[in-house]
């Protein structure tokens, strides 16, 4: 960076307004920033795509001041089935089930809601600026700066903005990897399929259509998903999505008539309203490169997945989250630019694993073929069926290591949260704490960690940090000065993985814990070593954190 900043017209500049962008340039404004947004259409896609919304995300919304946004548009998702050509339950995951963040696993949300919501919130920011039919030409590096090339798609007027970063949000054939070269890697899954909503007349329900709430029907003979589209404008909506046969043509598919005849085994025409249908071609491509200089990718421009996880949006919010505080750092030079080279290692293998378990269901309903379908059948009702991998955590980037230089559990495992009192106040953890590095003590697991016993040389680390530290207590030991863990959801977490100390980032990922103090000295250590690298520790106190390293 020069000795003296260049003066821009925006901080960051946003290319494309979809709903990843809208809710990036809602945190990033929230933190104080000014953002560009151009996007090359009049208005941004007023039609369904994503229906899932998981945990974390929605736990992510709530932090960000969207709490309501997620909330009217969201319902709770019932358990997710996977059905064999004669309703055999050949798999299940329960999605009722509490979830780390505490809620269920899942939501179900109706993205148009969704986005008009955050539109409108977008709209009373006066420090975002947002640009329709300005189409992205293209982009030039600075030292200190990016310039962008846009031309008014009414006019055919070109103009320059400039601004300190640029994230790329710009869909899946985002023209701001393809300018900067940055080539994807396939992991070869490729599957097409018509996916078709449908808003259900007032008053029905799923269990009126006699159908199953939440599935895959894994029938060679027309493999097909049956899942809510959620709620809005106090309407139901439901999703079909049938995989195009080896005999059929994406045009065939995509006929009124064909579409006409693949509901008709489901729904009634005067059952409610067809909102759209498209044939989709469900891929797995990952960018190779998420970082280009004073450029990042985000969303669909860096990933693109089968949809059988429902992560699709949701990696690329996780994105955006992950992107958030380390971008407001950097902006307001409490961090050096080195901390956004953490963005694509943790980022990166988090979506390929999830992509990987995407491609792992899609192996399962995506059979034509009867026999391979028997095989199938035959092995998932076996008794030992082949087990789906965890979800993944981040095992990469800004998070503690042993002397080897290996990540240490619980490290990079997404923190525990849920409901919580302090001060005689009953709220969302996150509400009564907010985001920010934060140290959580437990002070019960064979005698806990306190706070006070915490040496000078960690509490200058948490300290060159603005980091909190938090006295964790069961509901009936809590002091008013302590958050008391009236949902179980934080202590169980502390106490099932042997620590006594959590160490939380400000996306809420786990940079370490510890079982006791002496263990604890170490992880502070390392995250002062760490996070000096990045240029995140305050200069008074780096000193200080350089007395804690091993001799």
């Amino acid at each position: 960076m020069s000795e003296k900043q260049t003066q821009t017209d925006f901080d960051v500049i946003q290319i494309g307004y979809g709903p990843v962008s809208k809710v990036s340039a809602l945190l990033l404004d929230r933190l104080g920033w000014r953002v560009g947004v151009f996007e090359r259409f009049g208005e941004f896609y007023p039609l369904p795509r994503a229906v899932c919304i998981d945990h974390e995300i929605f736990r992510d919304l709530h932090a960000a001041g969207l709490g309501q946004v997620a909330d009217k548009a969201t319902d709770p998702a019932p358990a997710y089935r996977w059905m064999n050509a004669e309703w055999q339950e050949l798999l299940t995951i329960d999605w009722t089930q509490g979830s780390v963040s505490g809620g269920t696993e899942v939501n179900f949300v109706h993205q148009p809601t969704f986005e008009l919501s955050l539109h409108a919130e977008a709209l009373r920011r006066p420090r975002i600026s947002l640009n329709f039919e300005h189409e992205y030409l293209g982009l030039t590096q600075h030292a200190d700066h990016v310039e962008v090339r846009v031309r008014d798609t009414a006019t055919g007027r070109e103009s320059r903005h400039t601004a300190r970063y640029v994230i790329g949000i710009d869909g899946a054939n985002s023209r701001v990897r393809e300018q900067l070269g940055i080539g994807r890697t396939d992991l070869g899954f490729e599957a097409d399929w018509l996916v078709v909503d449908f808003a259900l007349k007032e008053g029905l329900t799923w269990r009126d259509l006699g159908i199953v709430e939440c599935g895959q029907w894994c029938n060679p003979k027309r493999p097909t998903t049956i899942v809510p589209g959620g709620t809005g404008d106090g309407r139901v909506y439901r999703r079909w999505e049938f995989m195009r046969l080896p005999h059929e043509s994406r045009e065939d598919m995509a006929r009124p008539e064909k579409v006409r005849e693949l509901l008709g085994d489901w729904i009634k025409p005067e059952q409610g309203d067809l909102v759209r249908h498209a044939v989709y071609t469900f891929r797995s491509l990952v960018a190779d490169e998420w970082r280009c200089g004073r450029v990042l990718l985000a969303g669909d421009a860096a990933h693109l997945m089968p949809p059988f996880m429902g992560q699709g949006m949701c990696a690329g919010l996780r994105d955006v989250w992950n992107l958030g505080w380390k971008l407001d750092r950097v902006l307001a030079g409490r961090a050096d630019e080195a901390l956004l080279d953490s963005y694509q290692p943790e980022r990166r293998p988090h979506v390929i694993k999830i992509m990987e378990a995407s491609m792992f269901l899609g192996s399962i309903i995506c059979i034509p073929d009867e026999g391979k379908a028997a095989e199938r059948d035959a092995m998932f009702l076996s008794g030992d069926p082949p087990a789906m991998a965890p979800f993944p955590i981040l095992t990469d980037g800004f998070l503690a290591r042993d002397a080897s230089g290996a990540v240490m559990a619980p490290a990079g495992e997404l923190g525990p949260h849920g409901t919580a009192r302090l001060r005689r106040r009953t709220d969302r953890f996150d509400r009564l704490i907010p985001p920010n590095f934060t140290l959580l003590l437990d002070g019960g697991l064979n005698g806990g960690i306190d706070a006070d016993a915490l040496s000078p040389a960690g509490r200058a680390v948490l300290e060159g940090l603005g980091a909190q530290i938090v006295e964790v207590r069961g509901k009936t030991e809590a002091r008013d000065d302590q958050i008391a863990d009236t949902q179980g959801q934080i202590l169980p977490f502390m106490r099932a993985r042997g620590v006594a100390a959590l160490v939380v980032r400000p996306d809420f990922y786990l940079f370490g814990g510890a079982k006791d103090a002496t263990g604890l000295e170490a992880v502070l250590a390392d995250l002062g070593r760490q996070a000096q690298a990045f240029g995140l520790l305050d200069s008074r106190f780096a000193a200080t954190s350089r007395q804690a390293e091993p001799a």
